[in-house]
């Protein structure tokens, strides 16, 4: 279960990523995380083309409807919660997309490091 205290990478309260389309690991907007969230979704990116094309090229297509889980795939300009671990690897291929840093978990710095988050922060 989502705790209502939960903290962003700036040490703020955790502010909503996206509900449309619904977000998080709980499908409540946040990018929440607990021990069942094995992919820690805990970044709240803003997609964009390349970095679709990227993860689908991994094997996680974001991009096609997947109606039977009713996901209708997501565009550039969507905000997700990705996994940490996925949004590290690409911005180490230079293809991470935008973070919104108030709604990254805290749980994320035990993956990706805060200096590399901030550059890739929306001002």
């Amino acid at each position: 279960m989502a705790t209502p205290t939960a903290r962003n990478v700036l040490g703020n309260p955790l502010t909503a990523c996206c509900e449309t389309p619904s977000t998080g690991f709980f499908r409540d907007g946040f990018c929440h995380t607990a021990p069942a969230d094995v992919g820690m979704h805990t970044v709240c990116a803003i997609m964009t083309e390349e970095f679709l094309a990227y993860t689908r090229a991994q094997g996680n297509d974001l991009s096609t409807p997947r109606p039977e889980f009713g996901f209708k795939g997501l565009q550039a300009g969507d905000r997700w919660c990705l996994c940490a671990a996925r949004w590290a690897e690409a911005a180490e291929h230079g293809v991470a997309p935008p973070v919104l840093l108030s709604a990254c978990h805290e749980a994320t710095l035990n993956v990706v490091e805060l200096a590399v988050l901030s550059r890739h922060a929306l001002q």
